[in-house]
Parts: C-alpha cells; sequence; structure tokens
C-alpha cells in the first residue's frame, strides 16, 4: 500500500514582480530570481531545494510567465520540460495552482498537491519538512490544509487564520480545524490576534488532493474550473496546447487561492492548519529585507550588493547597490537606499509598503521603461 508522501506534488507559483521590493524586483527580473539572503542562490532555487527532499527532484511542477522560462530553467536544470507551466498573461493564483492541479490530476489520478511560493525564505528545514509531511496526510483524508506560522508582530500586511480544536487525524497529531481566515487586518485587529495565541500568519502554502482543490475552485468559480479542465485536457499535447492558452488564458478570473478556495472551505468546515515551527518570511517590502540581514543589533546597517561602495557613519537602514556609485549615508536612522542603474529609491523603513505606491504611479505615467 502507499503512503500519501509518495503521491505528493509539489508546485512552485514563479509569478508577480514583488512591487514593494521597486527597483530591484523588476518585471524581467522579478523577487524569485534574486538572491535577497547573501546566500548566492536565488529564492527560488532555495525553495526547489527545500522542496527535492519531500517530493523528489521529478515531482516538482513550476509555473511561471513565459518571459521568465529561461531564466527559470537556467536556475532549475534538473526541471523537467514536462514540469513547467507557462503563463501567458498573469492570471492570480487560483487560475495558477488550479492548473498545475488540473494537469497533475489528468496525469496522475489521486495525486495530492502542495503549492508554495517561490519568494519565500524559510529556515528550519526538517522543522518545515514534518509540517509538510503532517499536511499531506491531512490532505489524504480530504481536508484542504495551510501551514501557519505563529505571528511574531501584529503584522497588517498578513493574512490570519483563527485555529479551532484539533482534528482527529492518524499520522498527524499537529492539525487542527480552522475557525475562520481573514485577510490584512487592521492594526487593533490584529493585535488582538496575537495576544489571542490561536491565530497564525497564512504563509500560503496549500497542500490538498488535487480533485479535492479543483471541486473547491467548481463551487466558487465554475467558468474559472470550466476553463482549467479544458486547459488540462490539450495540456499534454503540443499542437493543442498552444491555441487553448491564447485562447482559453486571457478569459479566466483573477483570483488569489485564498478567496476562492481557503475562505469558503474554513467557512464549510473544510479546511485545516498544521502550525509551522520553522522560520518564514515573505520579504514583503525593504524593511523585511533589512531585518533579514541584520543580525538584530539596534543602529545596524546592512548592505547587500556585490562590490557595493558604502560609507556609513551613525546610520542604519538597509542599503542595496546595483551600481558602482559610491553611497555615503551621515547620520540618518532607518534609511532604505536602493540604487541601480537607471533608478534610484529613497526612503524609511517605515514608509516601505508605500513603494507599490511609487510602482504604480509610474506605470499611469508612463515609465514603464524601468518597471
Amino acid at each position: 500500500m502507499t503512503l500519501p508522501t509518495d503521491r505528493f506534488y509539489a508546485v512552485i507559483p514563479a509569478g508577480g514582480i514583488g512591487s514593494r521590493l521597486w527597483p530591484l524586483s523588476r518585471a524581467a527580473v522579478p523577487k524569485f530570481l534574486h538572491d535577497l539572503t547573501g546566500s548566492g542562490r536565488t529564492l527560488l532555487r532555495d525553495t526547489w531545494e527545500r522542496l527535492a527532499p519531500l517530493a523528489g527532484e521529478d515531482r516538482i511542477m513550476v509555473v511561471t510567465g513565459r518571459a521568465h522560462r529561461a531564466a527559470v530553467e537556467e536556475q532549475l536544470p534538473d526541471l523537467g520540460d514536462a514540469n513547467i507551466v507557462l503563463e501567458s498573461e498573469p492570471r492570480d493564483s487560483t487560475a495558477a495552482i488550479g492548473l498545475a492541479a488540473a494537469i497533475l490530476e489528468r496525469r496522475h489520478p489521486g495525486v495530492i498537491v502542495g503549492s508554495f511560493a517561490a519568494d519565500h525564505v524559510i529556515s528550519g528545514e526538517s522543522l518545515f519538512r514534518a509540517a509538510v509531511e503532517q499536511a499531506i496526510v491531512a490532505a489524504d483524508e480530504g481536508y484542504i490544509v495551510t501551514i501557519g506560522i505563529t505571528p511574531t508582530e501584529p503584522a497588517v500586511g498578513f493574512g490570519y487564520i483563527h485555529a479551532g480544536g484539533p482534528l482527529e487525524v492518524a499520522g498527524a497529531d499537529g492539525v487542527k480545524a480552522v475557525s475562520s481566515f481573514v485577510e490584512k487586518p487592521d492594526l487593533e485587529t490584529a493585535r488582538a490576534y496575537l495576544s489571542s495565541g490561536d491565530h497564525f500568519w497564512n504563509a500560503g502554502m496549500f497542500i490538498a488532493r488535487a480533485d479535492r482543490l479543483l471541486e473547491e475552485i467548481a463551487a466558487t468559480e465554475p467558468e474559472l474550473h470550466a476553463g482549467l479542465l479544458e486547459l488540462a485536457e490539450a495540456w499534454d499535447d503540443p499542437a493543442t496546447r498552444g491555441p487553448a492558452v491564447d485562447r482559453i488564458w486571457p478569459t479566466l478570473t483573477k483570483i488569489a487561492i485564498d478567496y476562492s478556495v481557503a475562505e469558503p472551505a474554513a467557512a464549510a468546515g473544510r479546511l485545516a492548519v498544521v502550525p509551522g515551527l520553522f522560520a518564514w518570511d515573505d520579504v514583503g517590502d525593504f524593511a523585511s529585507l533589512a531585518k533579514l540581514n541584520s543580525s538584530g543589533r539596534a543602529g545596524e546597517l546592512a548592505i547587500l550588493g556585490e562590490n557595493a561602495r558604502v560609507l556609513a557613519d551613525q546610520s542604519s537602514g538597509i542599503v542595496v547597490s546595483r551600481s558602482k556609485r559610491v553611497i555615503s549615508l551621515i547620520g540618518v536612522k532607518d534609511i532604505v537606499v536602493v540604487d541601480t542603474p537607471d533608478a534610484l529609491l529613497v526612503t524609511t523603513s517605515e514608509h516601505a509598503q508605500r513603494v507599490k505606491s511609487v510602482v504604480d504611479a509610474l506605470r499611469l505615467g508612463g515609465s514603464g521603461d524601468v518597471l
């Protein structure tokens, strides 16, 4: 008899430009193609190496944009041709993950899929694997399973998972029911969640049987579901795949899987959570990047960039250098400086989340050449 882990397939959605990390992250070279930790590996490569021991290199599928195919294949030389799914344009996470699930279910009926973002930073590999293994077991029982991260601050940029009581799932002692699934609360609510002790951050990791995931999509987005099945049917024939993508993909509803699957599954009692005891960061802005690359000492300046030329006196924050310019900082606190050959960003950690509004303004102003 096979174990649930023997039917597990990892899916890596590699999309989005990471606009809050502009001008470092661009449409041509998005966040997941950068080394943001000084490890010498991109976030995408780190994700692959984290998942390979769980699924095996031949059971990892990457969903990415057509424009990023060459860069993804360069980063992941062991990625099989059949396991790269190319989007003609971004259609959000339900379409990306749902298409992967539909393709894999046609190829391997009964497959269990797990979706893991390409651009998150995780440490504590054994703890990560233990959490995913429990999630796989619970998924085999029919649950949609997410992995929750214990919050360390009242962050308003994350979704929250309200955990209920333990579920009786043999081989997954840590799995809990989910009472509700809430996206990005205000600060007062986030503080209440933090003090309650029964809320987790949503890290965007979803594990489920592919057929169950598709059932949830069908219940909330029937037209999207129908389009995914039609695409999956055409996918493995090169003669039909391209025309099907060009015809169907642009018509698919743009909706995050949090709204199409997680929230309704939680309301119906079909969502479960496994607490993740590993360290996790989605590196959502430059304030997060500064913390990630500091030792935790107050007044520290983090510097990223090969051959960065930075002179600092009584300054803190982060400098990301992608040019040959000398950058001098004197008496500035919590500053963010991102220097690239064609764009310069200067802000503070407090306002790091507002970088996205700059990107929006540049797009509306016709300055797409720097995006």
